[in-house]
Formats: C-alpha cells, sequence, structure tokens
C-alpha cells in the first residue's frame, strides 16, 4: 500500500472541501409600513431621495419619469416618454436623473428638478436596472452580468457575473445600492438577491413570497420589481409592476 499517495489524495479531498461555497442564506421580511402605489404603473426604476420617491414606469406608449409623495402616493411631477420608448431603470448622481430604455440601446438624462431633458447616452445591451453606488453607475441586462459605468461619460468600465453556489444568477433586473452591496430583484420571481461588487458573489436571498397576500386589489401580472432605500433613516421600500402598494421591509430571518 503506498501511503504516500493516499496521504496526498486525503490533502486534495480535505482542500477541495474547504473551497467548496456555502449554502447561501435565505431571508425573509417583515412589513414595517405600506403605503399608496398607482396600480397603472408598470414600474421598472426606483429610487428614494430627500423625503420622495421618483419612480420609472415601462411599456411602450406609457412610459414616464415620475416624482411621487411616499405616504399619498401622488404624483407630484411627471415626463412622458415618446410611445417608442419602454422605460426601464434610473439612478440620480450629481442632481441629475439618469433612466435606461430596454430595447433602443439609449438612455436618457434629466434635470432631477424640473425633468428637463440634458442629454442622451447609448449602451450595446439591453436596458433593465440601474443604480449609483457613488463611484459608478451599475446596470442589469436581465443576464447575470451587470456593467460598471462611467457617471461622467457612460462608457463602459468594467463587467461582473453574479453567481451562488449553483453558478451565475440570472434574471437581474432592478438594482439598488444599499451599505455597500447590490440588491437586485430577479425577475420573474419574488425574490431579491444581496450581492457582493468585489468579487461578483451572492450574500443572500430575501424571500418576498407572498407580500401582496393581504392586497385585495392586487391583479394578477404583478411582478416585484422596484428597491429603494432612505440612507438617512435606514428604511428599505419595494414594490412592482401593477402594484397596489410600496412596502417598507425590514430583512428578517427566514
Amino acid at each position: 500500500m503506498n501511503f504516500s499517495r493516499i496521504f496526498f489524495a486525503l490533502v486534495i479531498i480535505f482542500f477541495l472541501a474547504g473551497r467548496a461555497p456555502a449554502e447561501t442564506p435565505v431571508y425573509s421580511y417583515k412589513i414595517v409600513n405600506a403605503y399608496p402605489h398607482d396600480q397603472e404603473a408598470f414600474t421598472e426604476g426606483l429610487v428614494f431621495e430627500n423625503g420622495t420617491l421618483y419612480e420609472s414606469t415601462g411599456i411602450k406608449g406609457h412610459s414616464t419619469l415620475r416624482q411621487v409623495n411616499l405616504e399619498s402616493g401622488k404624483v407630484l411631477s411627471l415626463y412622458k416618454l415618446p410611445d417608442a420608448y419602454f422605460a426601464e431603470g434610473i439612478a440620480i448622481n450629481a442632481g441629475k436623473i439618469i433612466q435606461l430604455t430596454y430595447q433602443s440601446h439609449l438612455g436618457f438624462v434629466y434635470d432631477k428638478k424640473t425633468f428637463r431633458l440634458l442629454g442622451k447616452f447609448s449602451y450595446p445591451t439591453q436596458g433593465w436596472g440601474l443604480t449609483f453606488d457613488g463611484k459608478n453607475l451599475i446596470m442589469s441586462d436581465g443576464s447575470a452580468k451587470l456593467y460598471f459605468l462611467d457617471p461622467k461619460n457612460y462608457k463602459l468600465l468594467r463587467t461582473i457575473e453574479v453567481y451562488d453556489e449553483n453558478g451565475p444568477v440570472r434574471g437581474l433586473n432592478e438594482l439598488e445600492y444599499i451599505k455597500g452591496e447590490i440588491f437586485a430583484n430577479i425577475y420573474p420571481t419574488q425574490r431579491i438577491v444581496k450581492i457582493n461588487p468585489q468579487n461578483a458573489q451572492v450574500s443572500a436571498w430575501i424571500n418576498l413570497e407572498g407580500i401582496l397576500k393581504d392586497e385585495p386589489a392586487a391583479v394578477a401580472g404583478c411582478s416585484l420589481n422596484g428597491i429603494a432605500y432612505d440612507a438617512l433613516k435606514n428604511r428599505i421600500f419595494v414594490t412592482g409592476k401593477y402594484f397596489p402598494r410600496v412596502f417598507e421591509i425590514e430583512v428578517v430571518e427566514e
């Protein structure tokens, strides 16, 4: 019996076992508050800043950019996009709102106060979700990839592919940057992933199944899509396409 070979094989086994990816934790949620939401809004992007929600809604012929009062759900300002465009994710940076479109390979830049169109930029992929991490814009296109863009000229800086222990995580949609991690809706599920932007690994899943169970006004076709963060009060808001509510949630152990 060759003990040296057996010892070497055991070393390799223990080494590989030590490198095996751990199972990603799954969290649930608690509803803290619920606020009115326009149920005709096909929500594609959501941002919260200085006490106000900013929302992007999709569907050609119905796409808008909105400023919304959180407590009442009242639309304070609205810009309707030309019928040719299907609006997608939004982000705010330096007094500007950046908005993606679905398949037009075109993004729009607005003045945050007036919604005046300031400029346009192009990108080669589909546009889905968008967020800002304080340094870069981060864009999704429905795949497992995230694209980091320079906020000055919107040029691509780098790309990462998001994964967990089962491999690439596809369906990345609406995005929000919260405390150093990227939160992403996974289309068409009722789940959110937390992503480490340094290594592209999923650090946790958040299961939001049943969030509409006490909402009799909910309709078929509702799809979770919309994450916003109030950094001043440490509040997380979620909503979705045709949702009757914007929910403030707390992430809890499942």
